[in-house]
């Protein structure tokens, strides 16, 4: 059994909109400061959507382990060496639950924008197909 997980394509289309917007408003700013703010604010949401573009599945389970995808590649983490933890966390009145990937050496937190559902609905299926 194979799952995946990645950000919703409606997200990184909006994404790249965005930032063909913002670097439109930049273009035709009349002073200097709003074109350097526009135009730094189009360059971080492109490297957000190319993220969200690039790095799809963002999480692939199967029966050897898991794979975590990002901008530059990917690594697989084997069942053995990683713990599935979801976390709960407050901050200004509102919880967020992130998915925790800890594998030793290396965390990766994956989060409900990350993964497109609940991280706790993914933490469920890992757990359940955890050899």
């Amino acid at each position: 059994m194979t799952r995946s997980w990645s950000t919703p394509a409606p997200a990184v289309a909006a994404g790249w909109a965005l930032a063909v917007l913002l670097a439109l408003a930049a273009f035709l700013a009349n002073d200097n400061a709003g074109r350097l703010l526009l135009g730094l604010a189009a360059v971080l949401v492109s490297y957000l959507a190319a993220y969200g573009s690039v790095a799809r599945p963002r999480l692939f389970a199967d029966d050897t382990g898991m794979t975590v995808r990002g901008l530059f590649g990917s690594r697989h983490l084997p069942w053995h060496r990683v713990k599935v933890r979801l976390t709960h966390t407050r901050r200004l009145g509102r919880e967020t639950r992130t998915l925790e990937l800890d594998a030793e050496e290396q965390l990766v937190v994956l989060t409900k924008l990350d993964l497109g559902v609940d991280p706790e609905e993914v933490a469920e299926v890992l757990h359940a197909m955890r050899p």
